[in-house]
């Protein structure tokens, strides 16, 4: 049992971080005023990157470095169609994931000559992180002592998230963008510009995500791995009111059903019922997150009204 749990522990921490890397991304474009619904496919395209990088240099370092350029690239590609062609955030999004899935496919053949995965014994994953002090501690150091490294930039980035939104005047001028942008005009500063900083920061965490499944996750790529976990970001970032604590929060709810269903499969429960377990979590999310704005803007009525 203790064993058990452990286990259970540290898959809930490794399935939560590309979620929650890709979740602190969104919460920039989100206070900016932008609707991302495209990391699915920045994820996929940084996880594609990051192989094609680590093979070549046979650096885990290259990967993770070529998974920040390509979500550089796609976060310009996106603010480019949203923030200065005024294109619906919808279609582009969509468009997007459509593309991401469809390139990575084609190049995966290309490249690689490889149909639906490919691995390679001169791919160089991350490698794990020991935190000393952290390993001797019993239980937790068993569950927190031991992850690849961008499991530990996840959490970092949470509290970085919150200090650059809420503490600094970058962050203030980002929320103005996407809630004031005439009055952040009137202060000289220019709200195209943070939206376009929004989307290039998202690009980037959503990079590293990919990074993370193709590299630290796994070591390997498999068409669509992203699974959708774009868009189970985006729903944690609605749930948790783009809080970065309360995501984190509702991120790591997303990581321990993911876990819960690896773990039933070991009781010989079918896989094809556990995968649902983290989409229907996200789903219960959603309708919590529908009913608590219902029930703020009927109160919001009532007190009009009063």
């Amino acid at each position: 049992m203790y064993k058990m749990i452990i286990g259970l522990l540290q898959q809930t921490l490794r399935s939560a971080t590309p979620v929650v890397l890709a979740a602190m991304g969104g919460l920039f474009t989100e206070h900016a005023g932008l609707m991302n619904i495209g990391m699915d496919g920045m994820m996929l395209m940084g996880a594609f990157c990051a192989v094609v990088c680590s093979f070549f240099f046979a650096s885990a370092a290259m990967g993770v470095l070529g998974a920040i350029i390509i979500g550089i690239l796609v976060g310009l590609f996106f603010g480019l169609f949203v923030i200065r062609l005024k294109s619906d955030e919808f279609i582009i999004g969509v468009a997007l994931n459509l593309f991401a899935d469809a390139l990575t496919i084609f190049l995966l053949r290309t490249i690689f000559k490889a149909s639906g995965s490919f691995t390679s014994t001169s791919l160089a994953g991350l490698p794990d992180v020991k935190i000393p002090l952290l390993c001797d501690i019993p239980f937790i150091g068993e569950v927190f002592g031991k992850h690849s490294l961008l499991v530990y930039v996840s959490w970092i980035m949470v509290a970085v998230s919150y200090v650059i939104i809420y503490k600094t005047p970058f962050g203030f001028r980002l929320r103005a963008a996407g809630e004031m942008p005439d009055s952040l005009k009137s202060l000289g500063k220019s709200p195209v510009f943070m939206k376009y900083a929004a989307s290039v920061i998202c690009g980037i965490m959503c990079g590293l995500a990919g990074a993370h499944l193709s590299l630290g996750y796994l070591t390997m790529f498999s068409e669509g791995m992203s699974a959708e976990r774009g868009f189970i970001a985006f729903a944690c970032i609605i749930f948790g009111m783009a809080n970065p604590p309360k995501v984190f929060l509702a991120v790591l709810l997303f990581g321990f059903m993911d876990a819960l269903g690896l773990m039933l499969q070991n009781y010989n429960v079918s896989s094809y019922l556990t995968s649902m377990i983290p989409y229907l979590a996200t789903v219960f999310v959603l309708i919590v997150a529908a009913l608590r704005e219902r029930a703020k803007k009927a109160k919001n009525h009532d007190l009009v009204k009063g």
